[in-house]
């Protein structure tokens, strides 16, 4: 369930109008851009910035970036661009960083559906004059490459129809992968790059059934082994992205200093999705809720941005 509260009725150029006047003056009215843009859905955001452009021939985006600044200034330039741009950007960012950050491009390629990732993939190449499958292959190496390469290439089969017969045998093949330790093994990457996520799911569950354990614990192996990180960050984004992001933002929030691009990343790419059901598996994991816990270790404008868009502006 979502989280985002926006109004039925709104006028595009109302907010434009706004918006420009809270960065008029001596200072910019950072609680007036919240109030509209954290109240807005990805439609109502297009057309705000449509008619931002058609007003004061000026892009909203880079007037934003103009005005603000830090964590808060990334997140609601990354929130007011349309989802696929947003993923084309998030994504861009990981693969530049000194160490790639591949569970982005996961999250990207395991949970938006394949139309979604589609989209994506046009809009990376559209910002970046390369494809998205190319910079995954220049900036990783090894079976991390192949892996993280078959995955945002793939256009999964979009169903709920599973074949059973096949999930009992596919779970046996990975069950040998993992007793053999063949973790390099071809046949795992095609299985969990090329299934639909409902084929996959029945073999994850297959797996649990048979063995007594889930698949992930069978690749515990080396925690430094980033290829084994990754098929297991794979498996745990198609079984269950709900609590895969409950876990993220968890993670995040108790990293020294707080992880706010991750947590941005979450609060961001889930607030018109699962963002209540996501808060819900925090709350029960953790014995806090994901509203509390951004109250405690955020601050500013920033913490008021992601209050508002869990459903609740800042009291």
């Amino acid at each position: 369930m979502a989280s985002l509260i926006a109004p039925k009725q709104f006028s595009p150029l109302e907010d434009a109008e706004n918006i420009k006047r809270a960065c008029q003056g001596w200072g910019t009215d950072e609680r007036a851009i919240i109030a509209i843009l954290g109240h807005r859905d990805a439609t109502q955001r297009k057309l705000i910035r449509l008619a931002f452009e058609e007003i004061y021939q000026q892009d909203l985006i880079k007037q934003l970036k103009s005005e603000l600044s830090g964590d808060f200034e990334r997140a609601i330039c990354n929130w007011t661009l349309d989802p696929a741009d947003r993923d084309a950007v998030l994504a861009n960012v990981a693969l530049q960083k000194m160490i790639p950050d591949y569970r982005v491009i996961i999250e990207i390629a395991c949970i938006r559906s394949p139309e979604e990732l589609l989209a994506v993939r046009r809009a990376y190449r559209s910002r970046n004059k390369r494809s998205l499958e190319e910079d995954v292959a220049s900036q990783t190496t090894g079976y991390v490459r192949k892996l993280l390469v078959a995955l945002v290439s793939a256009y999964r089969y979009d169903e709920d129809e599973c074949d059973m017969q096949m999930a009992h045998s596919e779970a046996d093949m990975l069950r040998e992968d993992i007793h053999e330790k063949a973790f390099n093994h071809d046949e795992l990457i095609r299985i969990v790059s090329t299934r639909s996520k409902a084929q996959l799911k029945a073999t994850f569950n297959s797996y649990r059934d048979i063995y007594g354990r889930s698949i992930t614990k069978g690749l515990s192996g080396d925690l430094a082994d980033d290829y084994l990180a990754a098929l297991r960050t794979t498996i745990r984004c198609i079984r269950d992205p709900k609590k895969y992001y409950a876990k993220v933002a968890r993670n995040a929030i108790n990293a020294v200093g707080t992880d706010e691009d991750a947590l941005s990343r979450v609060i961001i790419t889930r607030a018109e999705k699962d963002l209540r059901d996501i808060e819900e598996l925090y709350r029960k994991r953790n014995s806090i809720t994901l509203y509390d816990a951004i109250s405690r270790d955020t601050s500013g404008d920033y913490k008021a941005f992601l209050l508002v868009l869990l459903g609740r502006d800042e009291v």
